[in-house]
């Protein structure tokens, strides 16, 4: 967002990008068809048609001066509001996605500059919509072999981390999602800014792999702006555990950066971590983008279509494992309470 920073700016740059290559990429044949989601209320300029924009419906400055809330306040209390009314933007997209029917439609969160999106499994979200872990499997069961009205739906995310992955507003939105269409995230990353520094590039990844523990949703790394420095070091880097570790050596040796970050503890921990994320890269999909040349969109779209596989493989199948478990506690806490009943009306006998 304008306000928030240059994050965001990037992030709309590519959201414009993917819309305009999305529709060119089968010209030829047939012309694919989205939808738009702007979660962000503090942007000044959209660069792409949103279908539904939260600025429509909350207003960020009125919102911060009212309650005398700062930048990040407001962004969290204006996707408060809009959670409140999240109900009815589901059901105007199942509409669109769905007709009267069902059908299998791509939903990618996307977020740039350290954002993200995020789902979990809840009983029930404040929403007053039911997305618990047997809704969504449900849901996903009847979706399966309906004709296609939506092929992708685009939702582009505040560029704060906290704002959206880690507040209670971002888990309504994105499991709200999940429970109707399968769900992609996509990190996007600073690729100049990672090539002047691997610790940039690990803090990079710290952030992506807390996005995925957390939401435990297939996530697509998108190093942007290759149009100036092109990402292949940094997917090697994803790839190849030595060649990280070669080029934090170099970085280290030349003094690169300041003192703390080549500091014997800084880097030492640096390698740790590449060593513990090393197999975690391995179930990540990644791609180099350029928002300004479009460069990679196709590569792009590949990696969100595996993703989505990887959704439909892994994350339903988890949820109905996690139905499973719930229901299995749920039996063993009726059978617990049962046990109490009798022996308190055991008690109860002996006493008369």
């Amino acid at each position: 967002a304008d306000d928030a920073g240059v994050g965001g700016r990037r992030q709309q740059e590519q959201e414009q990008t993917l819309q305009e290559q999305k529709s060119e990429r089968k010209s030829k044949s047939k012309q694919p068809t989205g939808y738009l989601l702007n979660l962000d209320p503090a942007t000044k300029m959209v660069p792409y048609g949103a279908s539904i924009d939260i600025r429509d419906t909350v207003d960020y400055h009125q919102v911060m001066m009212q309650h005398k809330l700062g930048p990040n306040g407001a962004i969290l209390t204006c996707l408060n509001l809009f959670a409140t009314r999240f109900d009815q933007v589901m059901a105007i997209l199942e509409r669109r996605a769905f007709g009267d029917d069902t059908t299998t439609t791509t939903t990618m969160t996307s977020s740039g500059g350290g954002g993200a999106s995020s789902t979990s499994t809840a009983e029930n979200d404040s929403s007053g919509r039911k997305t618990n872990a047997s809704t969504i499997v449900k849901n996903k069961n009847e979706n399966n072999n309906c004709k296609k009205l939506l092929d992708y739906i685009l939702v582009d995310t505040p560029g704060q981390i906290e704002s959206f992955s880690w507040s209670a507003s971002g888990q309504i939105f994105s499991e709200a999602l999940a429970s109707a269409f399968p769900t992609v995230l996509a990190y996007v990353v600073d690729t100049p800014r990672c090539a002047a520094s691997p610790n940039t590039f690990m803090s990079n990844m710290l952030y992506a792999c807390s996005m995925m523990y957390r939401t435990r949703l297939p996530l697509v790394v998108v190093f942007n702006k290759t149009d100036v420095v092109g990402s292949e070091f940094a997917q090697e880097w994803m790839t190849d555990y030595e060649a990280f570790q070669e080029a934090l050596d170099e970085f280290t040796s030349s003094g690169g950066g300041n003192d703390s970050a080549t500091s014997g503890y800084y880097a030492s921990l640096t390698r740790s971590l590449s060593l513990v994320l090393d197999e975690f890269y391995s179930v990540l999909q990644h791609c180099g983008v350029s928002a300004a040349t479009g460069d990679g969109v196709d590569d792009f779209w590949a990696a969100v279509d595996r993703a989505a596989e990887d959704f439909e493989a892994d994350y339903v199948a988890d949820l109905q494992d996690r139905v499973d478990e719930r229901k299995a506690r749920r039996r063993a806490k009726a059978r617990r309470d049962v046990e109490k009943l009798q022996r308190d009306m055991g008690s109860a006998k002996i006493d008369d």
